[in-house]
């Protein structure tokens, strides 16, 4: 399996993001109003923001005929599986090097369940983004929803890292990541099966990247967004003490009109991609099993096929 080494940058800027991003010695800040250069300190990374959401179980998905959206309440749901693996290496990374991991979903407020899970694994906050506006939001309208979050974190506090499971399971897309990057001008790093390292001194963030037969050994700036796989971890359980405090603390819920966002570029409204319909595959048949002999088998499965007109018969072309 081989290996590539690449350091990559922002599109649009020789050293650092630049659209939306200052630079706080020693350390690169995300939507930062402060740009006090005397207050230097020790490394560490200030802020982690995972982006997880509430999917159904694959097992028990529902369609409205209307909408042709997924049918979300009443129905079990999970963290989505890759979401799980983004926390988990948030955690990891806050353990390593300091700061706080911060979870932020939109959803419907079934979706607070969600959080509390994510706040008994090691998140230190959540944040929930619920509003019928942002209600049957394509990638397009997610990405650009989350990434005001995002932003507005930031102005509350540096974030330095943000991380995206690869993809949903409900939507198979792996869109939403690379667009909240893109939205902030982040470097995006995805499928990434495991943090190299984190350079104090230069700023940047080393990952490896699974890819098809090979890995690839890439290295950016911070402020950086990863998406991850399930290679990257192994994910904890919660313990009882912190199961508790989850379900104790206080979830904020952020609307559009907290946000101060523009309703025509979220949910339906901003949805380019339209589902005119949604149906299941037909069921297929079973096989029949042919019984007795090879001889016999094998004959009778000449017969079929020439019957079927897949081959010719001996001197027939096909």
């Amino acid at each position: 399996m081989g290996v590539v080494v690449v350091t990559c940058r922002p599109s649009g800027s020789p050293a650092l993001p630049g659209r939306g991003l200052r630079l706080t010695p020693p350390r690169t800040a995300l939507y930062s109003k402060d740009c006090d250069f005397q207050n230097e300190r020790t490394f560490q990374l200030v802020h982690i923001v995972v982006a997880i959401k509430q999917v159904p179980d694959t097992t028990q998905v529902r369609i409205d005929p209307e909408t042709n959206t997924l049918i979300r309440e009443g129905v079990p749901s999970i963290i989505n599986p890759f979401d799980v693996h983004a926390l988990e290496e948030g955690v990891r990374l806050k353990e390593r090097y300091g700061g706080k991991v911060t979870l932020v979903s939109m959803g419907p407020p079934q979706a607070k369940e969600a959080l509390q899970k994510g706040l008994s694994l090691g998140g230190d906050g959540a944040v929930l983004l619920s509003d019928r506006a942002f209600g049957g939001a394509d990638t397009l309208a997610t990405s650009f929803t989350l990434s005001e979050a995002v932003r507005r974190l930031g102005e509350q506090e540096p974030v330095d890292l943000v991380i995206c499971g690869k993809q949903t399971i409900d939507g198979d897309t792996a869109q939403v990541g690379p667009g909240i990057a893109r939205r902030l001008d982040l470097a995006q790093l995805t499928y990434v099966d495991q943090v190299v390292s984190v350079d104090e001194a230069a700023r940047t963030i080393t990952v490896r990247r699974k890819l098809e037969g090979a890995h690839e050994v890439v290295q950016a700036p911070l402020p950086a967004l990863l998406t991850v796989v399930k290679e990257i971890n192994e994910p904890r359980y919660a313990a009882l003490p912190d199961l508790i405090r989850a379900l104790r603390s206080e979830i904020s819920v952020w609307t559009s009109a907290d946000m101060g966002v523009d309703t025509t570029r979220t949910g339906l409204s901003g949805s380019p991609t339209k589902v005119r319909r949604i149906f299941a595959p037909p069921r297929r048949g079973g096989g029949e099993v042919l019984e007795g002999d090879r001889a016999t088998v094998v004959a009778t499965v000449l017969d079929k096929l020439l019957a079927a007109g897949v081959i010719g018969a001996p001197g027939q072309e096909t």
